[in-house]
């Protein structure tokens, strides 16, 4: 291990870049973030209004979309208020111990979304393979349990790669991390130490959660596609399809940014580095930004409540 007059021992502050490479232009760069965020906060809060308030949408896929919306907020809200403090206020600094809760909050409402989208499948699977099932399948003590089990499991995996940092990793290269908010391996290669190990927790993590929720949801998609085209009445068979298309949607734009973001970080070292820090913020802002419209074009119950809530304010 080489040190140096530059190694920092424990910073007890670290300081954010930005996107490297596009620092004149930031500021500007801010704009379509922020009203991506704002729109995202309307958007998903209004769908979780509409799912509350109306008695028929308290089913089991309805109530995945809330948790799905909950889950949008809180994961954009982690990043952006910071984010737009190191671009428009000039507030790059951060507590190395803030920087880690940051991290955990970000990489658990990660692993939340992916659980979400998880339970999604799982849902319309035994809705359409299984009808006469779904019922007792998915009942509200299932559906809860299914809501907590996914909460924790992410919250709990990302503790050791916590720990992992604050206890092994005392020599620090810089202080300055190139990018916009805490994410693990952004943090991990600060480092001067080796980093095998946490660079391994984070694959290891990754797989358990992303991985395994990525197989399992194609899965339960292609079961669905090989029971749907096999139905006898080629009206319920779109019908069938029909409520699937809006999951299909938000799975496949989460996944592709994810794994975009995720092998981009690990090996695209002939990305330029402000390709790899504008992916990554678009794979937590987008989703969040884009589920409420995909959810609100291509769901006819939620899109009967925004007209009647709109309709009903214009008559007022």
């Amino acid at each position: 291990m080489l040190i140096t007059n530059s190694t920092v021992f424990m910073p007890s502050m670290l300081t954010f870049v930005g996107i490297p490479g596009l620092e004149p232009v930031q500021r500007w760069i801010g704009i379509p973030f922020c009203a991506m965020y704002i729109i995202a906060l309307v958007g998903n809060t209004l769908l979780l209004i509409i799912i509350k308030s109306e008695q028929s949408l308290h089913e089991p896929m309805y109530i995945f979309l809330a948790m799905l919306g909950a889950t949008d907020i809180a994961l954009s809200s982690s990043i952006v208020p910071k984010m737009l403090g190191i671009f428009w206020f000039h507030l790059p600094e951060i507590y190395f111990d803030v920087c880690l809760f940051q991290m955990w909050l970000i990489h658990t409402f990660q692993g939340i979304e992916s659980g979400v989208l998880l339970a999604m499948a799982l849902d319309r699977y035994v809705a359409i393979c299984h009808p006469l099932r779904h019922a007792t399948t998915f009942t509200r003590q299932v559906v809860t349990h299914i809501g907590v089990g996914m909460t924790l499991r992410p919250a709990i995996l990302v503790i050791p790669c916590l720990l992992l940092i604050k206890c092994r990793l005392k020599l620090y290269r810089t202080k300055f991390i190139s990018h916009t908010y805490c994410e693990h391996m952004a943090l991990v290669k600060l480092a001067a130490e080796d980093v095998y190990i946490n660079k391994f927790y984070g694959l290891f993590g990754a797989f358990v959660v992303g991985g395994f929720d990525f197989i399992l949801i194609i899965l339960s998609y292609i079961q669905i596609f090989i029971t749907v085209f096999h139905l006898p009445e080629k009206k319920a068979c779109l019908k069938a399809f029909n409520t699937c298309i809006p999951h299909i949607c938000i799975f496949f734009q989460f996944y592709l940014l994810a794994f975009f973001s995720f092998f981009t970080h690990r090996s695209g070292t002939h990305i330029p580095s402000y390709i790899h820090i504008t992916s990554s913020i678009l794979y937590l802002l987008l989703p969040p930004f884009l589920n409420p419209f995909v959810y609100g074009v291509k769901t006819k119950q939620i899109r009967d409540q925004v007209v009647k809530i709109f309709y009903c304010k214009d008559q007022g």
